[in-house]
């Protein structure tokens, strides 16, 4: 990524704000012949050095199989378009261009595969937790028949990233 020094995100809990605001994120691999992307809820969990990213797939996704690759996760905050400013416009006798701001965080690392079922129960339960605990009748995984669940554990595989390298860009203004 382009990150000029004007732009980059210095604060390690800003970033992690960004990723837990906006989990939805979109992992970069290569399948042996071009980049693909997959889009997936990720949730950080604090650890040295910088954290990890962990979330799941469906077992017939083949970007487990990618295990060991280094790989790309990119999280999009804020955006906006920006129009020229009609002030700045009239004292620089036109001399501004429209722009685009936002926030936006590059997490890199090695895939790993994990098909531990306790590990994805754990991971079902923290996300679902985490992303119901705002809805008025929160669902559990509890809620669900336990040979229900156990068949889909069964048919996901988890996917952890740790972070090797975390790069944050705030292009724009502080509202982004």
């Amino acid at each position: 990524m382009y990150l000029p020094p004007r732009h980059r995100q210095p604060d390690p809990q800003a970033m992690q704000a960004l990723i837990a605001g906006h989990a939805l994120g979109m992992l970069v691999t290569h399948d042996g012949e071009l980049p693909d992307a997959d889009h997936l809820p990720f949730e950080f969990v604090e650890s040295e050095p910088q954290g990890v990213l962990r979330a799941h797939v469906a077992r017939a996704n083949p970007v487990w199989r990618r295990a060991g690759q280094p790989v790309l996760v990119v999280f999009r905050g804020p955006a906006s378009y920006i129009p020229p400013d009609q002030n700045e416009k009239a004292a620089t006798g036109g001399r501004v261009v429209p722009t685009w701001d936002y926030h936006v965080v590059h997490v890199h690392g090695r895939l790993r595969a994990v098909g531990d079922p306790a590990w994805l129960l754990g991971l079902l339960h923290s996300q679902t937790g985490h992303h119901e605990a705002t809805q008025a009748q929160p669902w559990s995984v509890a809620d669900a028949p336990p040979a229900y669940i156990d068949g889909m554990l069964k048919a996901i595989v988890g996917i952890e990233i740790v972070i090797e390298r975390i790069e944050g860009k705030w292009k724009g203004s502080p509202q982004a």
